[in-house]
C-alpha cells in the first residue's frame, strides 16, 4: 500500500519493530516475575488448538531479536538513503523484512511442532527474497544453494513431524514430552535423530554447515547481519527445546559433544584461511555455534545457563561485526583483506566500532564473550569426564585462534598502510596520498586514480567510470580490473564510496549495537541471573507441561 511512499514505509516499519521491542521487554519483565505466559489461540485449549508459550528463554530471545531487527532496519534505511535505494528496492524490502521478523518471533513462542515448522517456513520464505535482492548473478547463485539446503531441512523436519504424530497422536510439545517417553527406545532415537538433523542444518552445525560461508557473504550488508545474528540461533533454540522438553533424558550427549568440538575447530580453521572479511566472519559464525552446542550437550543446568547467555551474546556481537563490515566495505571499497589498509587512520570511529565487538568475539576479558566462555568452561569442568575436558581445551584453542583471525583482520584492514597491501585498492592509496599531500608545504595533490587507470588502460576517463559502475552492479572481473590491481576473487563493491564520509544513520545504528554488546558486560550479573532462571525452568519438562495445561499432569 505504501510502496510509492518510501519514507512513510520506513517509518511504519521502524515504528512496528520499536513497539515489538517495547512489548518484548515488558513480557520479559512479567515472565521473570510471574512465570510462563500461555495463550490458547482462538480459545481452543491445548492440545487441540495452537498454543503460544512464553517462558524466560522465549522472552529473552524475543527481546534480543527485536533489538537486532530494529537496529539492522535503521542501518538499512540509512544505507538506502545514501545509495538512493538502487540496490534494495524499498517496496520489496520492508514488508519482506517484517515477515522475516514475524517468522522468527513465531518460532520462539510456538508451543507445538507444526507451528514451529510454520515459523521456520515464514522466515525462510522471506529470507529467500532478502538474500537475492538486486538480482546479481553471484547473489542468485548463492541463493540457490541456500534455498536447496533450506528446503531439504524443511522436508526432513516435516517428515519428522508426520512420524511423531503417527507415533504419538499429537504435535503439542507439552503433551509430546509425556507420550514420547512411552515409545520404544529405537523409535525415540529415530525421531530424535531426524529432529536434530533438521535443526542442525538450520543451525549450521558441522558437517551440515557447508552452505553458510557461501550463502551469507553475497547478500547486502544489512541482510547478512540479520541472517548471521538470528537465523542460525533459531535452529539452536529449536535444539534446546528438543533436548529439554521432548528428550530430557536422552543419551545423545556424547555425540553432541563431539559435534560441538568439530564445529568449533573446523569453523575457526576455515576462518583463518580466508582473505574475504565476510567469509571470514561467516566461518567464525559456524565456529561459535559449537560453543552453544557445547553447553546444550553437557546436559546440566549450569551448561544450559551458560549456553543461553552465550546465545544472547553471540547474536549481538555477530550482528555488530557484520554491520561494521558493511561500513568497512563502504569506506574501503572492498571486503578483501588483500586490498584494504589504513582504515584506522581514515576513520578512527569505524576502527573503534569494529575493534570492540571483535575483541568481544575473541573472548578478551572483561567482555561478555569472555564471561560466556568462562561459564561454559566451568560447566565442562563440573561434568569432569575426559570428553568434557577435551571440549574445554578445544574451546580455549578456538578462542585463541579466533583472536588470531581477528588480529589478522585488524592488522590488514586497519593498521597497515594501503600501499603495503598485496593488491592495493587504488582509491585507498589515492586517499592516503591526499592525506600526505595535505601536509606538504606547497599543498600539491596527486592526480585522481581514475585518470591514472584510464591512462594505463588506454581508455577514456568516462569509460573507466562506466566499467566501475557495471562491475559494482554485476561483480564481474575483467582485464581492466586486473590493470587496476583488482583480482577476480573479490571485486570492488563500491568504488565510488571510497574515502567518503560514512552515513550517520549507518554509523549510529552500528554504534547502538556496540553499546548493547557493552551493556551485556556491564549488566552481566542480572542477565546471567535471568539465564540461570531460564535454564532452571528447562530442567525437565515438568514446568513447561504445567504452564501449558495449567497444573500438574
Amino acid at each position: 500500500m505504501l510502496s510509492r511512499h518510501p519514507r512513510v514505509q520506513a517509518a511504519v516499519s521502524i515504528s512496528t519493530l520499536a513497539i515489538v521491542l517495547a512489548v518484548s521487554l515488558t513480557m520479559l519483565f512479567i515472565v521473570d516475575i510471574v512465570g510462563p505466559q500461555v495463550m490458547h489461540v482462538g480459545g481452543w485449549q491445548a492440545p487441540i488448538g495452537i498454543v503460544l508459550v512464553q517462558d524466560r528463554l522465549a522472552a529473552l530471545m524475543l527481546v534480543i531479536s527485536a533489538i537486532v531487527t530494529l537496529s539492522v532496519l535503521i542501518y538499512s534505511v540509512g544505507q538506502g538513503m545514501a545509495d538512493g535505494d538502487e540496490e534494495t528496492p524499498v517496496s520489496i524490502f520492508h514488508p519482506t523484512y517484517l515477515i522475516l521478523a514475524a517468522g522468527v518471533a513465531n518460532a520462539f513462542v510456538s508451543g507445538d511442532l507444526f507451528n514451529l515448522y510454520v515459523g521456520f517456513e515464514i522466515l525462510l520464505a522471506a529470507s529467500y527474497v532478502l538474500l537475492t535482492l538486486g538480482g546479481t548473478a553471484s547473489r542468485v547463485r548463492a541463493g540457490m544453494t541456500y534455498v536447496v539446503v533450506s528446503l531439504l531441512s524443511s522436508l526432513i523436519f516435516l517428515a519428522a513431524i508426520g512420524m511423531i504424530y503417527g507415533a504419538t497422536g499429537t504435535v503439542n510439545l507439552a503433551q509430546l514430552s509425556m507420550r514420547i517417553a512411552e515409545l520404544p527406545l529405537d523409535t525415540q532415537h529415530l525421531l530424535h535423530i531426524m529432529l536434530l538433523l533438521a535443526f542442525g542444518i538450520k543451525a549450521a552445525i558441522f558437517p551440515l554447515s557447508f552452505w553458510l560461508p557461501d550463502s551469507y557473504p553475497t547478500a547486502p550488508a544489512p541482510v547478512t547481519a540479520v541472517f548471521a545474528g538470528l537465523l542460525t540461533k533459531v535452529g539452536i533454540y529449536a535444539i534446546i527445546r528438543t533436548e529439554t522438553v521432548l528428550f530430557p533424558d536422552s543419551d545423545f550427549g556424547m555425540p553432541l559433544m563431539i559435534l560441538s568440538l568439530l564445529t568449533m575447530l573446523v569453523g575457526i580453521l576455515g576462518a583463518i584461511a580466508q582473505f574475504d572479511l565476510k567469509r571470514l566472519l561467516s566461518f567464525t559464525l559456524v565456529s561459535h555455534i559449537g560453543y552453544m552446542l557445547f553447553g546444550i550437550a553437557l546436559g546440566t543446568q549450569i551448561g544450559l545457563n551458560a549456553a543461553i547467555y552465550y546465545v544472547i551474546h553471540h547474536i549481538t556481537v555477530q550482528t555488530t561485526l557484520f554491520l561494521g563490515t558493511g561500513l568497512v566495505e563502504r569506506l574501503g571499497g572492498s571486503a578483501s583483506l588483500r586490498r584494504l589498509g589504513g582504515l584506522a587512520k581514515f576513520s578512527p570511529v569505524l576502527a573503534i566500532l569494529f575493534f570492540i565487538p571483535a575483541m568481544n568475539l575473541a573472548g578478551i576479558p572483561p567482555f561478555s564473550g569472555f564471561l560466556g566462555k568462562l561459564g561454559l568452561f566451568q560447566a565442562g569442568v563440573d561434568v569432569g569426564t575426559p570428553l568434557a575436558y577435551l571440549l574445554v581445551a578445544g574451546g580455549a584453542l578456538t578462542s585463541l585462534l579466533t583472536l588470531y583471525a581477528i588480529g589478522r583482520v585488524w592488522n590488514f584492514a586497519f593498521w597497515r598502510s594501503p600501499a603495503d597491501a598485496e593488491e592495493p585498492e587504488d582509491g585507498l592509496v589515492e586517499l592516503m596520498k591526499e592525506h600526505e599531500a595535505a601536509k606538504r608545504p606547497d599543498g600539491a595533490k596527486p592526480s585522481s586514480r581514475t585518470e591514472v587507470v584510464a591512462s594505463e588502460a588506454g581508455v577514456g576517463v568516462e569509460a573507466v567510470k562506466r566499467f566501475r559502475a557495471a562491475e559494482a552492479a554485476e561483480n564481474i572481473p575483467s582485464s581492466l580490473a586486473v590493470a587496476e590491481g583488482v583480482g577476480s576473487d573479490s571485486p570492488v563493491s563500491n568504488p565510488d564510496t571510497i574515502g567518503q564520509r560514512l552515513p550517520k544513520t549507518m554509523v549510529g545504528s552500528t554504534a547502538a549495537m556496540v553499546v548493547v554488546s557493552i551493556l551485556l558486560t556491564v549488566f552481566a550479573g542480572p542477565l546471567y541471573g535471568v539465564s540461570e532462571r531460564a535454564a532452571a525452568g528447562l530442567d525437565g519438562a515438568a514446568a513447561y507441561v504445567e504452564a501449558v495445561f495449567g497444573g500438574p499432569t
